[in-house]
Formats: C-alpha cells, structure tokens, sequence
C-alpha cells in the first residue's frame, strides 16, 4: 500500500501565492503511486524555483516565533465555526442525574468542548444492524427515538443555555454567533426505518439531517462494506427500497450520507442522488487501506456531486501501520489470550447485535483482558490525521473536505483524543500552511455549503410536486 505524506509551503511573494507541493512516497510491496492529476503543483514549477520557494518559506518561519505561530492559530481558531460531524451518544448521559453538562469520562461533553473550542457536534443517532424482522425493526426504531429524544432533551431541558439545536445553516451561524454550543443530529443506519418510508420524515421532522442506510451489516435498504472482505452482498448495492429512500431523503432534505455502505451501494447513490451527498466519518484509501475508507474513483465522483468527505480522526482508518497490526497481528494474539482465559471474541455483526448494555459489558471485559495488547498498536495521531486532509484537498479540492471525530464510537488520536483538544487540529493545519479562509472551509464551510444545497434541492423537489 502506498502512503502519501503531503507538506504545504505557502508564501506571499511581490503579492502572488505560491503553493509547494513535497510528495514524501513509501512504497510496500512494489506497488507503484495512484495517479493524482487533480491540484497538483504545476509542470512550470522548476526544481530550483521550488529550492527557491521553500528557502523563503524557511526563512519566513524563522521570523515567526512558535509561541507567534500559536497565538496566530488560537486567533483562527476563535474565529472560524468547528464543526464535528459524527459524536456517539449513550442516552445513560442524557438525563437530569447524569449529562453533558458534567465531568464525565466520555470524549464529548460540554465542558470539553468549551475547553477545545469545539462549535458544533453533530450528536448520533446509531442503530446497531440487527434482523430484518418485524420486531427487528420495531426494536431498531424506539432505540432510534430514545436517542432523538435524548438529544432534544440535553438542549431543550437540561442545557437550553448552554447549547441549542439547529437545523439549518443559519441557525448554527446564529447559535455560534450567540456564544452557545450547537447540536445537530446525524442517523447512523436507516434499520430503524424498517418497511415504512414514512419514518424518514418522521427523523427530518425530529431534526436528523443526514443519514446512511447501511452499518456494519447489511440492511433492508443497502449492501454494507463489511461485506467486502468476502465478496459477501444482500441486494448488489442498494435494494429497491433503497433507491426509494435515496429519492425521499433528496424530497426531504435529508443529506445522503455514504459512509459505511458497500462501493457499489455508495456509487450507486451517486448515481441517484439529485443533491450533493456526504462520508460523514471516512477518509482516503489510498492512505490506509480499510474498506470504511474511499478510494479515488469514488471520491472523485463525490467531487462531481459537488459533496463532501469529512475526515475521520479514527486510528485504524488514517494510519496504516496501526491498520495492518489490528487486523493481523492483534487478532492473532488476542485469540491465543482468548482461549487460553476462556472468554470468546465477537465479530462487529455479533456485538451489533447486543443490546447495548451487553455491547457496553463486552467492551469493558475486552478493555479489562486485552488492554496491553492495544497498547502495542503503532499510535495514529494528528498528523496522519491531517495527511488525510492533505491527500483528499490535492486530489478533490479543498471545497469537498470536512472533520469529523467518531467521538465515543471508537475515534480519537494522539492529540485529538477528545474534544477538549480540538484546537490541535487547527494548529496543525497552520503549520501546514493552510489559510484563515481554507480552515474555516474544512472546519463547517463546506458541510452547511452542502446542507444548503441539498436543503435547495428538496425546496424545488417540493415546489414541483
């Protein structure tokens, strides 16, 4: 697998920018780079005008001291809206006892994310996939209004003063203006939905504005990646049901959210969708090869939708390195472990199919037995992190880039562990040289660009029924 690793040098000369592109290349198994056409520097940038550049750039770095460099980041930070596009919940927090408004130990509360600056935190409504069943879906859909509820509780009720839902564009400008936290509520898995595509109203009535029909396992809309290792598919991409929903999420206003599906699935909600679609929580796959990650047919076709991927700061999923080991080296260890302490390993389809008090005792046996074997996996951090971002603005362009976290459903890296550190990535990203403008773009720019045309797209759908 080929691993990129892209440095920006910027740098205002006589009033042009110059943009530097260095490609660090690490090639394993004699396998050669993608090709990357789109963004690049150009064939006139000579060697010696590139020496050139990146003396001056050196040169002007050293005029800016560390703690210049920082203050200039925290200005940035202040200034452009943060936005998070996929934090877990576990409704246990949600209540007058035990909430977001305390010190809790998960990734996300509010106090965290006043801590790290964190604007908007797109809260989750996940179903696990489970039988495509009558009582199947019956379960998945209260599971799935507990958690709305949840949500509208935490902002309605128990914090009204301190975060505020929004369902447009303009209500997080105007929350974030106001100095509250803003939620807004993504659905991860259409199962709860089941037959009755009435639901998917009911959700966009209830604030969800995006939603991906398919987790870990596939659903009665769309085939899931987890069958990719095995060529292992339900309906070839999305049912009919699918495509159904396809058209009432664009009717609705709901955002197409492409993250977890099969790739046939996802390029055929490409090929439906009248409105620019989302990966709410992926990044590229050309950097780390892991089947919840796009590769770059795909994200060149999300381009051509006019969508966005959001960059997911998940370990497993922007450092490859951590991705061969927890594929490979740690199953193997953890099954001798397993055996030899008599305590069975399950596969995501299984723990999916817990409720989540016994999703929620498993992980804690699995972190209580297993813990030295984690500790063993090379560390992701905010710099892979940002590489991703490097890689996808040169390949699709900055306008089709976003965040996001997976906070509380397994994401977090070295220096982005949780909200409290959101400030890490911007200060990243200055280094790398990205401007005030470009920053605000991949921090909530180009998702609300997004929300307002699919919002457009259903305002039209709508004026023509």
């Amino acid at each position: 697998m080929s691993l990129y690793n892209f440095v920006f040098l910027r740098l205002f000369s006589a009033g042009k920018l110059f943009l530097v592109t260095t490609v660090v290349l690490l090639t394993a198994c004699g396998e050669s780079a993608p090709a990357n056409n789109t963004g690049t520097a150009g064939a006139a940038e000579t060697a010696a005008a590139q020496e050139s550049t990146a003396a001056a750039v050196a040169q002007q770095s050293e005029m800016e001291s560390e703690d210049e460099l920082i203050a200039r980041a925290r200005g940035i930070h202040e200034r452009v809206i943060t936005l998070d596009t996929h934090v877990d919940i576990n409704t246990d927090n949600f209540s007058t006892d035990t909430n977001y408004t305390m010190t809790l130990d998960t990734q996300v509360t509010l106090p965290k994310m006043e801590t790290g600056g964190l604007d908007v935190a797109w809260f989750i409504v996940y179903t696990g996939q489970g039988p495509l069943t009558e009582e199947g879906y019956a379960a998945a859909h209260a599971n799935a209004i507990d958690k709305f509820d949840a949500i509208h509780r935490l902002a309605e009720e128990i914090a009204p003063d301190r975060i505020e839902l929004a369902y447009t564009s303009e209500d997080v400008r105007r929350i974030a203006a106001s100095g509250k936290k803003v939620a807004m509520i993504g659905i991860e898995n259409a199962y709860p939905v089941g037959l009755d595509l009435d639901n998917i109203e009911d959700f966009y009535n209830r604030g969800g504005r995006y939603m991906s029909l398919a987790h870990n396992g596939h659903s009665q809309f769309a085939d899931s990646q987890t069958g990719e290792p095995d060529n292992d598919y339900l309906h070839g991409g999305l049912s009919e049901l699918g495509r159904q929903a396809v058209a009432e999420m664009n009717r609705l206003g709901i955002m197409v959210d492409i993250s977890h599906p099969s790739i046939d699935a996802i390029s055929q909600m490409l090929d439906i969708s009248v409105a620019p679609v989302i990966a709410s929580h992926s990044s590229a796959r050309a950097l780390t090869d892991h089947t919840r990650n796009l590769n770059d047919e795909l994200l060149m076709r999300l381009r051509e939708n006019g969508g966005v991927v959001q960059t997911v700061a998940f370990g497993s999923y922007i450092n490859e390195d951590r991705r061969q080991f927890l594929a490979t080296e740690r199953q193997e260890i953890m099954e001798r472990m397993a055996r030899e302490r008599g305590f069975e390993i399950l596969s995501s389809e299984e723990v999916d199919a817990l409720s989540e008090t016994e999703q929620e005792a498993y992980r804690q046996n699995m972190q209580r037995i297993f813990p030295e074997v984690n500790m063993m996996a090379p560390r992701a951090t905010v710099s892979d992190f940002v590489d991703h971002i490097d890689y996808l603005v040169q390949l699709i362009g900055i306008d089709h880039v976003g965040i996001s976290s997976d906070f509380d459903g397994g994401g977090g890296v070295t220096g982005w562990n949780d909200a409290s550190e959101t400030f890490n990535v911007t200060l990243e990203m200055v280094r790398r040289g990205y401007s005030e403008e470009e920053i605000a773009q991949i921090w909530s720019g180009n998702l609300l660009r997004v929300l307002d045309e699919v919002q457009a797209v259903a305002a039209e759908i709508q004026a023509g029924a």
